[in-house]
């Protein structure tokens, strides 16, 4: 019964981001008839659901990671620097004859160091989110290029590469990580009390101090949280292409993150958190990107359009723009007979 009640509860919450992943597949279906087709070939699914699935994955990553940040009212500019950091990592260890294992286990603790040292910035030296992690977003290239002499390094391990390019019980590995990864974030933060502190951090920081919260250390787990969930975007995105590309991994992915973390409901203002939501909006951007791309547009106006969306959802999420909204929608109050 309890269970009824929380998914009834939560589609409840999840219209609008339920509503605009249906118009953006719907808006699919109409400019590729076959868009749902799925196919079954060499033990694993084939078709544009599939696809878009896998390839919203290391972006779908990323949100989990900053739709935690942005509830603290932070934000984590560096998530793209550190995947190049993740994959050059990886692709060295494992070129230098070092298995898989230990390779992954070097790139996703390289993630960990990364949200530590912008954790400490943000949470102990005061920094403002923005620039503490603009400082990583910069040099964190640098960093990754150094690794890998500023070449694209490739490699050949296959345990490697199945992250990126393998497949289990039909679905793609990429997938499977992004569902994992999740439900884990789902269960730390709801069924223990750390959600409520970064919800709490968020709406009154000195508040939450005063009721005993151990801010400081709640910021810095958050920041390690989006440092490892880059770090497995960097791995799948290496994974894929069987190479670490520093200049180009990853490149402008936070865009992507905070759009679709604002496109599931979070709010710049912090306080909110809604991990399954921020897959929603995940999901509704790339199926968006594909309705573009299949229409025949350049694949330039992806940029646009995410720019637009931003500048809209902002505006509906500011004070103003939420005041607007209440003036047009009455209470059941105003409008009960």
């Amino acid at each position: 019964m309890s269970a009824f009640k929380d998914t009834t509860r939560w589609l409840m919450t999840a219209r609008p981001q339920l509503a605009a992943l249906a118009l953006v597949l719907g808006l699919n279906m109409v400019i590729a008839p076959g868009f749902l087709e799925l196919t079954w070939s060499d033990g694993r699914l084939y078709g544009s659901p599939i696809n878009l699935l896998n390839r919203a994955a290391p972006v779908a990553l990323l949100a989990l990671g900053m739709s935690m940040v942005i509830a603290t009212r932070g934000i984590d500019l560096s998530v793209g620097a550190v995947m190049a950091i993740a994959g050059a990592v990886a692709a060295v260890l494992v070129n230098s004859g070092a298995p898989w294992p230990v390779a992954v286990a070097a790139a996703l603790g390289a993630g960990l160091a990364c949200g530590l040292w912008n954790g400490v910035l943000v949470a102990v030296i005061g920094i403002q989110p923005i620039v503490a992690t603009l400082i990583l977003m910069v040099a964190g290239r640098g960093v990754a290029q150094l690794i890998t002499d500023g070449r694209i390094l490739t490699f050949n391990d296959p345990g490697l590469a199945a992250i990126g390019g393998g497949a289990w019980l039909g679905l793609p590995i990429p997938v499977w990580i992004t569902l994992a990864a999740a439900m884990a974030l789902i269960v730390l933060t709801r069924r223990t009390a750390l959600g409520l502190f970064i919800e709490a951090i968020g709406v009154n920081p000195a508040a939450s101090r005063l009721s005993g919260v151990n801010s400081r250390m709640v910021l810095i787990c958050v920041y390690m949280v989006s440092g490892l969930m880059a770090a497995l975007a960097g791995l799948i995105v290496a994974g894929d292409i069987r190479g670490a590309d520093a200049n180009n991994a990853g490149l402008w992915l936070e865009l992507d993150a905070i759009l679709a973390a604002v496109i599931g409901g979070a709010s710049l203002y912090g306080g909110r958190l809604g991990l399954s939501l921020a897959l929603l909006g995940v999901w509704t951007l790339q199926g968006l990107k594909l309705a573009i791309l299949r229409s025949g547009l350049p694949a330039e106006y992806n940029l646009i359009v995410m720019a637009l969306l931003i500048a809209v959802i902002l505006a509906l999420q500011s004070p103003a723009g939420g005041r607007a909204w209440r003036r047009l929608t009455p209470s059941r109050r105003e409008i009960a007979p």
